[in-house]
């Protein structure tokens, strides 16, 4: 039997001025690709807070839904979406930032997806997952297994960074038992990675600021600690971390702020590969050219993940390898969690409960 689904709904909306507002508006009708999604809880990403403050060179829908964490229950399938797509109504499923891509260009046809230049970008150039019910293609939602017991506001925050943090170590290209920094450790996308590269059989370097964050990325599995506001040298800090000094073998940046984009290439080891994640405004990446041509290092930026590494990532979700430290609360509260990004005090990642 189809559930009842309501004709209003409340949204956290981005308005033609710019502030975001709890509001009521109408649910959503699939279109013939789409499918319509009761959204149970929704992660807090801070390409949420980009997406209201207008940070980036690239048009953004007004007024916006934002959120692209969204997991919940299928309520209902446009025309065309066959059951062998794999999704039905009952179904679980989450909303990724990738809402649809084009299927056919060069980089589709190629498993690159995130780069198809007709990408459609969920809470960015599409409504989002900040409501209560949404549309999302049905070839590009996450599929969550119902039969394993998924808390989903546990697997909503995979949806983007996770699968974004399991992609960019991957491109790190580190190997099991060799050495990953990661910047931003503390955070909802630093939190996911360590346990990612600790599954992965990487040795952890967390960098971040505090002793807070420093107690949390312990117990997440770093075996070091490096805390940028008390470290008098970061550069020699972090190759001190490492058992032979020479540094780590890889570097994910994941920090909000320029400066650590300026840094990396002093601590990676020769030969290393330092990954660009984060996207703070209008920020540059700086690096010395002889010595980043000597010592034979990379730098490369990576953007979420294609459809196979979501489900790779779903996958150390379901093992019970991952699972970031959440914090549940009220849609009608995502203005004070964008305020504890603003301050920089967000350990792990906050949740939207849309019922409340």
């Amino acid at each position: 039997m189809a559930p009842d689904i309501p004709k209003e709904q409340k949204a956290q909306v981005i308005t033609a001025d710019g502030v975001m507002t709890l509001k009521t508006i109408p649910v959503p009708t699939p279109g013939p690709q789409e499918i319509l999604i009761h959204i149970l809880y929704s992660g807090v990403c801070h390409t949420d807070l980009h997406a209201l403050n207008n940070d980036w060179p690239l048009p953004r829908k007004t007024p916006l839904v934002g959120g692209h964490e969204g997991a919940g229950v299928v309520v209902a399938k446009g025309s065309l979406v066959a059951s062998g797509q794999g999704v039905d109504v009952g179904d679980y499923v989450g909303i990724p930032w990738l809402n649809s891509t084009c299927h056919h260009c060069t980089f589709c046809m190629q498993a690159q997806e995130m780069l198809c230049s007709e990408a459609q970008l969920s809470g960015y150039t599409v409504d989002g997952s900040f409501q209560q019910y949404a549309v999302a293609n049905a070839s590009h939602v996450a599929k969550i297994p119902k039969d394993k017991g998924v808390e989903l506001d546990a697997a909503a925050p995979i949806l983007c960074a996770g699968l974004t943090v399991y992609t960019g170590l991957k491109q790190s290209e580190a190997r099991p038992g060799q050495y990953v920094a990661i910047v931003g450790a503390g955070g909802g996308l630093g939190s996911l990675a360590t346990q990612y590269a600790k599954a992965m059989g990487l040795h952890v370097i967390a960098i971040d600021g505090g002793p807070e964050k420093g107690e949390s990325c312990k117990k997440l599995g770093a075996e070091v600690y490096v805390d940028y506001l008390k470290s008098k040298d970061l550069v020699a800090d972090v190759k001190a971390a490492t058992a032979d000094g020479l540094g780590p073998h890889g570097v994910l940046l994941l920090a909000p702020m320029e400066k650590p984009f300026q840094q990396a290439t002093g601590y990676v080891r020769s030969h290393g590969t330092v990954v660009c994640i984060g996207m703070p405004a209008g920020a540059k990446v700086s690096m010395p050219v002889f010595d980043t041509v000597v010592r034979m290092v990379q730098v490369k930026g990576s953007y979420v993940g294609n459809r196979q590494d979501m489900v790779e990532a779903i996958d150390f979700f379901l093992r019970g390898l991952v699972r970031a430290p959440v914090k549940v609360v009220g849609m009608s509260e995502l203005g004070g969690v964008f305020d504890a990004m603003r301050e920089n005090k967000v350990v792990g990642r906050y949740v939207l409960d849309t019922s409340r």
